[in-house]
């Protein structure tokens, strides 16, 4: 009897199920961040009688064979890369990407990472950073006494510096985008790199042809749909549950068998 070994399989795909569910309800409110889903994949068969044979000296086959699977495994999580709302605030430098792209930020390490959190801020000197002090690519430094920042949707930052009344170009954003933006993978921070799967980074202005535009003001929400969530949550809760009956059920199926004299 496969069955144990089949609902237990199951069950840790159930499990892998609501990890992935939980981490997207506990980032509901995280800026930029884009819901995943887990995907599986049934397992190899066990074929017992195959679709097909010769059953008779009279050359009739077999129309369907007879295979046993041994279950599921989970194969990935797919990111939905679909656009969050957008949130206004009261900061100049908070930017949300309305469309495709990613911003480009410059880690310790030399590397380069990608993230759709636009709350940027200022260092020390002046420059563009993200929230965790890692700055933008290109850079963009702000003069001294820069009493207000304007940033368009096409990414050009013009600042106003104290006693001028007309805006001093600085900068120019750029954006980033991907082939398979599922491929990249996820570093935690609101950050994510490139790899094979992703395809190269390719680099664009905003408002390129395929390319989003800067909303200057405003933040990308998570896109999780809560409701969504929980009726996902519940139908893995179902789907745990059912293999562990399964399990219980084989249990008590072979310990009938064991009791036969």
């Amino acid at each position: 009897m496969k069955a144990l070994g089949i609902a237990a399989t199951g069950m840790m795909a159930q499990q892998t199920n609501v990890d992935v569910i939980s981490n997207n309800i506990a980032n509901a409110n995280t800026t930029g961040f884009k819901s995943a889903r887990a995907s599986f994949t049934d397992l190899i068969y066990e074929n017992q009688s195959r679709e097909g044979a010769v059953t008779a000296e009279e050359g009739t086959t077999r129309p369907i064979g007879l295979d046993i699977g041994l279950g599921v495994r989970s194969v990935g999580t797919l990111r939905l890369n679909t656009q969050g709302g957008l949130t206004q605030t009261e900061s100049q430098l908070d930017l949300a990407i309305d469309g495709r792209g990613y911003f480009t930020v410059n880690l310790p390490d030399g590397d380069q990472a990608y993230t759709r959190d636009g709350s940027f801020r200022l260092s020390a000197e002046g420059q563009i950073v993200n929230h965790q002090g890692f700055e933008i690519d290109p850079g963009v430094v702000l003069p001294d006494n820069t009493t207000a920042v304007e940033i368009s949707e096409t990414g050009i930052v013009s600042a106003y510096v104290e006693g001028d009344p007309i805006p001093v170009e600085v900068g120019q954003l750029t954006l980033t985008t991907f082939v398979n933006d599922a491929g990249m993978r996820p570093l935690g921070n609101n950050l994510l790199e490139a790899t094979v799967a992703s395809g190269d980074a390719i680099p664009a202005l905003p408002g390129d042809a395929g390319v989003g535009i800067l909303r200057q003001g405003y933040l990308e929400a998570s896109n999780v749909d809560i409701i969504r969530q929980i009726t996902d949550l519940i139908q893995a809760q179902r789907a745990y549950e059912m293999n562990s009956k399964a399990i219980e059920t084989a249990d008590q199926m072979m310990s009938a068998a064991n009791q036969i004299k």
